[in-house]
């Protein structure tokens, strides 16, 4: 047993947790029975409390790949393996993944639990549509192996559930075919928020579409973008150097940001001179190249505990989807985030496709994710742009969620009392229980 202070990437909040782990079957059975309640934790990855309580099981050491078929593209392994490993098995025999977040260093458990998507919602939908079937260890101490079509209430309920349905042991999901490990990429200047949001409905046929937005102008300028489109590289358009190694693995190289910075580092003059750099990074409308994979799908993974450039308060990262149809309540949270002075340094775009799971996050809509650094005033701001998501039809993501209240959850999830009902059967003295889930009244008798 070994006590040790514990927070996810948002470093908010903060909590001393009881912190075990298990590398074999046998020792998560003895923890199984020893433990009142815990939740399962990957590599603390998520943003806000989720992966938070009094004891966590850590799955890290839970990491063998079990099998590779290289022809079909079919992975299997356990849970606590994370995505960069899994890459560097698979990217030198021609795949990738299906759906990747923007971090590689999450744990294939985790991108079940929070049903991670992509850059390729639009096209691909989220990790689990590429999940062929799972073990889950349940609250009843049953290991029960689920699948779309087999246990497919536990399968969906799991699936974006957080960990409340059981420890995720076994993901056997399908791969990606690629020829090479490059992107190519193409980015494209947007004058205003209009002008993006009609150059993703112009290229809506690329896998792979993204763009950074500047949450702080107005007039003309107002939602001013730079959208990122990539598509996997073939051999013809790889240069002669790239040519030579077309399956060459992303560079280890990393830097790390030592120490956490001041929180008055932070403010709307940062953000805006930082805003004014990167738009103007290059004079060019269009820029077309080819990239490896890790710069376009992982960008800030090059430099590691970037999390700290936020302070020792933390941050929330705060992400939501809106349907397609309600584009005002994306122009009014951008303007009231404007007005606020609640800069944001990463504002991002994407567009999902049609999705309707139980729990998972995603639907037809448009999403943005933003980071605010933990002011005293954050809280009460936050609680206003939920109430825009929500008159709009919206909801929030639990995996980056820290704050929000039962109500906003129950208000964006029409599915959610099926899911506490599915988490009630697999789960029902709440054995798996976390911040989060106490704090949504999900493990609530």
């Amino acid at each position: 047993m070994m006590k040790k202070k514990i927070a996810n990437w948002g470093n908010y909040p903060a909590m001393t947790s009881d912190e075990k782990s298990f590398a074999f079957d046998e020792q998560l059975r003895e923890l199984f029975t020893s433990e009142h309640h815990f939740i399962p934790r990957g590599n603390g990855r998520c943003y806000g409390d989720a992966s938070l309580a009094d004891v966590t099981i850590s799955t890290l050491k839970y990491d063998n790949v079990l099998s590779f078929d290289t022809i079909n593209g079919v992975f299997e392994c356990q849970s606590g393996i994370t995505l960069d490993q899994v890459l560097e098995v698979i990217i030198p025999k021609g795949w990738f993944l299906p759906v990747t977040p923007g971090t590689k260093f999450i744990t294939i458990g985790g991108a079940v639990a929070s049903d991670v998507h992509g850059k390729n919602h639009h096209v691909d939908g989220c990790f689990s549509r590429h999940v062929a079937e799972m073990d889950i260890l349940t609250g009843t101490g049953e290991t029960i192996t689920c699948s779309p079509t087999q246990f497919p209430d536990l399968f969906e309920a799991t699936c974006g559930g957080m960990g409340l349905t059981g420890i995720i042991t076994r993901v056997k999901f399908r791969l990606k075919k690629i020829d090479t490990a490059y992107i190519k990429q193409k980015q494209v200047k947007a004058e205003n928020l209009e002008e993006v949001l009609a150059l993703f409905d112009k290229y809506k046929d690329y896998t792979y579409s993204v763009a950074w937005i500047d949450c702080l102008k107005q007039g003309k300028d107002f939602g001013r973008s730079i959208l990122m489109l990539g598509e996997h590289a073939k051999m013809e358009d790889l240069n002669e150097k790239q040519k030579a190694e077309p399956l060459k693995l992303a560079s280890k190289k990393q830097f790390t940001l030592p120490f956490n910075l001041p929180s008055w580092g932070l403010n709307n003059l940062t953000v805006k001179t930082f805003n004014f750099l990167f738009y103007n990074k290059s004079s060019k409308k269009e820029i077309n190249n080819v990239v490896s994979y890790e710069p376009f799908f992982y960008p800030l993974d090059v430099v590691l505990h970037w999390n700290r450039m936020y302070g020792r308060k933390g941050f929330v990262q705060y992400q939501f989807v809106l349907p397609l149809e309600a584009k005002q309540g994306l122009i009014d949270i951008l303007n009231t985030i404007r007005t606020s002075g609640m800069g944001s340094f990463l504002t991002v775009l994407k567009v999902f496709g049609k999705q309707d799971n139980m729990i998972s996050f995603p639907k037809e809509g448009y999403t943005l994710a933003m980071d605010f650094a933990v002011t005293d005033r954050l809280m009460e701001f936050l609680d206003k742009l939920d109430k825009i998501v929500l008159k709009n039809g919206g909801r929030l993501y639990m995996s980056k969620d820290a704050r929000m209240k039962p109500s906003a959850l129950s208000g964006g999830y029409s599915r959610l009392e099926e899911f506490k009902s599915v988490v009630k059967k697999y789960n029902p003295q709440y054995k798996f229980r976390s911040l989060q889930s106490d704090r949504l009244l999900l493990t609530k008798n």
